[in-house]
């Protein structure tokens, strides 16, 4: 079992950078595929990027990509999701979500551990 507790949200301009946070307690954290979901106002949950539970083999959203990195720090327990050059449609609740011996794939419904969620509002 592994809880999972995200930070790192705010308000910012678009062109400018966040980095989101997921701490996870519990044990066995390298043996999860860790992911970032996202959920704007009035649409579906939208995959943003992923970390596959061995090795660094990462996936992203092709909204997200060359913007957003995904990286672990398994000493730490922490994923961390680093969002540069913002756009007003990154607006939403960002989830970090985990996947006891996952591949990184980018649907939701793989993983079985989700956090609260933490708010990005990108402002024009």
């Amino acid at each position: 079992q592994v809880h999972l507790v995200e930070s790192g949200g705010g308000e910012v301009q678009a062109g400018g950078s966040l980095n989101l946070s997921c701490v996870a307690s519990g044990r066995g954290f390298s043996r999860y595929a860790m992911a970032w979901f996202r959920a704007a106002p009035g649409k579906d949950r939208e995959f943003v990027a992923a970390l596959r539970y061995s090795g660094n083999s990462t996936s992203y959203g092709d909204s997200v990509k060359g913007r957003f990195t995904i990286s672990r720090d398994i000493a730490k327990n922490t994923v961390s999701l680093q969002m540069n050059s913002l756009k007003p449609e990154d607006t939403a609740v960002y989830y970090c979500a985990a996947d006891l011996f996952g591949q990184g794939y980018g649907r939701y419904s793989y993983y079985e551990h989700w956090g609260q969620g933490t708010r990005v509002t990108v402002s024009a």
